[in-house]
């Protein structure tokens, strides 16, 4: 884990008041570390459709196979998804 204040790294177990307050917590984490967040995916539970689980994933997360061309510009993307695997996973708990 990158050096920071203890009190901005994300441990396992922690509970939030709200979603947002998770995400704020990882994008603040990942700012002081050096790296860029992106919300991944969330999934919500079937019976009332709220979020029960969001993933808060770095920027670089994934692979892109071949460089895209930018609509407008034609011009090729620099590849900048290269496998990062830092991710946080915020769940819903009843309590």
């Amino acid at each position: 884990m990158p050096s920071c204040s203890s009190h901005l790294k994300p441990v396992v177990g922690m509970k939030f008041d709200t979603l947002q307050q998770g995400i704020t917590l990882y994008e603040n984490y990942a700012r002081v570390s050096g790296f860029d967040t992106r919300l991944y995916s969330t999934k919500k539970r079937k019976s009332d459709e709220k979020i029960s689980i969001k993933y808060c994933v770095c920027n670089k997360e994934g692979f892109r196979e071949t460089p895209r061309l930018h609509a407008e510009c034609k011009k090729k993307r620099t590849i900048t998804k290269m496998g990062c695997k830092a991710r946080i996973t915020l769940k819903l708990i009843n309590d």
